[in-house]
């Protein structure tokens, strides 16, 4: 999966075999597309084959989410393979799950497509999503397809389930507790801007191709992120239990202002302590860029931000995973910014913002 792309519009090389999807039908296609995928949770009764999957949580409490991916406004398929492009929509997905301190067990997949879409290339975006269901160990257990006009939209939604007692919600931080982030900051955001730069190169060039090898890690970070599934084991055999948790999707700032507002306090995050990769100063001195205002606010980390009692303290200082990047204050302290002049401005919510004029 570690395969970066050439500047081409793949669905539309006519080098390669297409098969029209009318040729397959509506069930016919699901059929084709699905029947790799096995069922591997004891929790998954019946998944694909019928008007609606059956599950089984016992005496667990379900967990839902969903989001929907549209082509223009949340991918470019001129830089991004489907593969990739199925892999990333399960992952985003399963993040929300992971979030909530709890355990991913299923997921659906809904497309729209266009004509100009051959079977092929939904074979590829499958491929990508049959890959994150190994991963990441769950089922594939349903979904819906219907044509479009306007492109490519894929919509999943992640089941997942926990005991009560384990769920983490936003709004259980305390005024004490301190804020911890995993994982380093600011890549994704940095390897959408090489690929938006190099996109614009091949657009005035065609013939040229980009060599992208030094920019691996960022360019992994956007086109196929990994979910923290680790963190919620990792907590565990540490002994420390979350008062809140949310995944960074839309940037740093946007999720820390999210937790002070559903937990009613105020923050106090400090600036010399969000985790950056080296490749992110890197990249951000190349770009003429600032790397605090990349980690802020770009977005797509898939990281978790979560607080904990500073009790726990002495149990995660020393772990390569976490980072204490803050603490929580009062509310009326506001949520702030403190910087490396020892500055403390407001917290802005900068990120990506989902309904766009």
């Amino acid at each position: 999966m570690r395969t970066f792309p050439t500047f081409a519009f793949m669905i539309e090389d006519k080098n390669t075999t297409r098969t029209s999807l009318s040729e397959l039908g509506e069930f016919g296609l699901i059929d084709h597309l699905t029947k790799k995928f096995n069922i591997v949770q004891e929790s998954t009764v019946f998944g694909i084959g019928d008007d609606a999957a059956v599950l089984d949580f016992k005496d667990k409490k379900c967990v839902l989410t969903t989001d929907l991916l549209i082509e223009g406004v949340h991918f470019d398929l001129s830089y991004v393979p489907l593969k990739h492009l199925g892999y990333k929509a399960v992952v985003v997905n399963l993040s929300d799950v992971y979030a909530m301190n709890a355990t991913a067990t299923q997921v659906t997949v809904s497309i729209a497509i266009s004509n100009r879409f051959p079977l092929e290339a939904l074979e590829e975006l499958y491929a990508g999503i049959q890959a994150a269901a190994k991963v990441y160990n769950i089922d594939v257990v349903g979904g819906d397809t219907t044509s479009s006009t306007t492109g490519l939209m894929i919509s999943i939604t992640a089941l997942g389930y926990a005991d009560e007692e384990n769920l983490v919600y936003r709004n259980g931080a305390g005024e004490s507790d301190l804020l911890v982030v995993t994982g380093d900051l600011g890549a994704a955001y940095l390897g959408l801007q090489i690929l938006e730069r190099e996109k614009q190169v091949f657009l005035a060039n065609p013939n040229s191709q980009p060599d992208l090898d030094m920019y691996s890690y960022l360019i992994e970070r956007q086109l196929k992120p990994e979910a923290r599934k680790d963190i919620q084991g990792l907590l565990k055999a540490l002994e420390v239990t979350p008062t809140s948790m949310i995944d960074i999707s839309d940037g740093l700032s946007s999720e820390v202002i999210h937790l002070c507002k559903k937990s009613n306090v105020g923050v106090n995050l400090y600036e010399d302590k969000i985790p950056l990769d080296p490749s992110v100063i890197a990249v951000c001195e190349e770009f003429k860029l600032n790397s605090t205002t990349v980690a802020l606010n770009g977005g797509e980390d898939y990281e978790l931000l979560f607080t904990i009692k500073q009790d726990d303290f002495p149990k995660i200082k020393a772990n390569p995973n976490l980072s204490i990047v803050g603490h929580m204050t009062n509310e009326s302290s506001g949520m702030g910014l403190v910087t490396r002049a020892n500055e403390k401005i407001e917290l802005q919510a900068q990120g990506w913002n989902p309904i766009q004029e």
